[in-house]
């Protein structure tokens, strides 16, 4: 069963609208669900799909000749494949239909790896002949720097020529719920934050189990499907992985800044940034900002702070990795038991409040807050720090957000930590908004009832 992608969906759906010829790229890091998404997209139109893969350029051009040549174009009567790559690209017009023409070719990467010539060929007959006619040409692919770098960068043959560039990213929360619907609110949130929103790891869980039988079933027994994921992601992505694997375990241990990531993960600072770029360019890594900065500051390479993006790389790396040795021999049990479940709940308040910005972005776009934000962050300066930030185009009113996912209810001490911290936004107008796993105790609910400003947001809340 395919679920969500909406937007994805519906971006596809609108070029495909057009009259006139379409060249889109859609692409994303392996596992993201993009071929499962164009074949969702193609279901009710006559479409021709070809998946490239890792051959020559003549074997390519000749499994793609005969899937274009078996529609019935009048050139299937007198050759088997076509001469060149020239001849191919301007027989798509002859694909016999009575509306428009849709060629999807997946990992199209591998297509000009094969044949560098094949991009520029292809953007000469696009610009000759295929922009005037009513066909549609999507290529994906999951290598992402080669296409952002070797295709749609400046310079390039085919630079300037798409008519739609999707690049594809994880699930937000509230479309990987729908992978496993059966859990509770706790559960989806600890489902979440093990497992992210990427669709190929959530279509592992098995409703039947329990969650810890799920990890244990996917992720940390040896052999299971997950693993050793990451690091075939790696060495899928990069010619030298063992550097990328040490920052993203300095990250998932705690280093965050610049000059830590560089203490504990002993790289250079003058290739860092590059490692560190590369990373955040398949999102795996972020950087993040504190609200209070400015431009001049965002552009230091010192500046901000680092964390792993996606949440099943975090918690790979924060506890498979380490513990690869005992897990390999059998002991997941006592993994499970004296290493994840005594931390997960500190583990998932990362992803909690991800899980909470997912719900004012939502509530936002349905005009359903105090007023209509249009920059959401994490504020942080000298010790202090607040979990949410959100302010208004005209920055005239600010949403402070407070995030606690413990087994003890939030209680007014929260609160009123919280409202301190408005001292550091003077000129602001401020709504308060606290989100609980276990709820709010009897002061802060009575508060609640007074104050017109105060939200108070339990895990009932954020799936309702």
């Amino acid at each position: 069963m395919f679920i969500g992608r909406e937007k994805e969906l519906a971006f596809l759906e609108k070029q495909w609208a057009s009259p006139r010829g379409r060249m889109v790229f859609l692409y994303g890091r392996r596992r993201i669900g993009k071929t499962e998404t164009l074949k969702a997209f193609c279901k009710d139109k006559d479409a021709i799909f070809f998946t490239a893969s890792e051959q020559n350029a003549e074997t390519l051009k000749r499994d793609l000749s005969r899937l274009l040549l078996a529609t019935g174009m009048p050139a299937s009567q007198y050759i088997e494949t076509f001469e060149d790559w020239k001849t191919l690209f301007e027989s798509l017009p002859m694909i016999p239909s009575s509306g428009k023409k849709l060629l999807i070719i997946d990992e199209f990467p591998y297509l000009v790896k094969a044949d560098p010539s094949i991009a520029s060929i292809l953007q000469a007959v696009w610009d000759n002949a295929l922009k005037d006619e009513n066909i549609m040409l999507v290529f994906c692919g999951s290598s992402m720097s080669f296409i952002e770098k070797h295709i749609l960068a400046e310079k390039n043959p085919l630079y300037g020529r798409a008519t739609g560039i999707w690049k594809m990213g994880p699930m937000d929360f509230y479309d990987a719920v729908k992978f496993f619907p059966k859990y509770s609110p706790e559960d989806a949130v600890l489902a979440f934050s093990v497992f992210g929103g990427t669709p190929y790891y959530l279509s592992m869980l098995d409703g039947k189990f329990s969650l810890r039988d799920n990890i244990t079933n996917t992720i940390l027994e040896n052999g299971a499907p997950l693993h050793n994921e990451p690091e075939f992601l790696m060495r899928q992505e990069f010619s030298k992985p063992v550097t990328y694997n040490s920052i993203l375990e300095a990250i998932a241990y705690g280093a965050t800044s610049f000059d830590e990531i560089h203490k504990k993960a002993l790289v250079e600072k003058s290739s860092l940034t590059a490692y560190l770029n590369a990373l955040i360019d398949i999102g795996l890594v972020e950087k993040e900002f504190s609200m209070s900065v400015g431009a001049k500051q965002i552009g230091n390479a010192s500046w901000g702070l680092y964390r792993l993006a996606d949440p099943f790389f975090r918690f790979w790396f924060t506890f498979v990795r380490p513990n690869l040795g005992p897990l390999d021999k059998g002991d997941t049990d006592l993994i499970w038991t004296h290493v994840i479940e005594p931390k997960l709940n500190e583990y998932a308040s990362i992803s909690f409040e991800d899980i909470c910005k997912d719900y004012l972005y939502q509530q936002n776009r349905e005009g359903k807050l105090p007023f209509v934000f249009t920059k959401l962050g994490r504020w942080w300066h000298k010790g202090e720090e607040i979990d949410i930030v959100a302010e208004s185009a005209d920055r005239s009113r600010i949403l402070l957000g407070e995030c606690k996912f413990k087994n003890s209810p939030m209680q007014i001490w929260d609160f009123y930590r919280l409202s301190a911290k408005m001292g550091f936004y003077d000129d602001f107008s401020a709504e308060y908004f606290l989100f609980s796993k276990n709820g709010f105790d009897s002061d802060l609910q009575n508060l609640k009832g007074t104050n017109k400003k105060l939200y108070c947001i339990d895990l009932f809340d954020l799936f309702n």
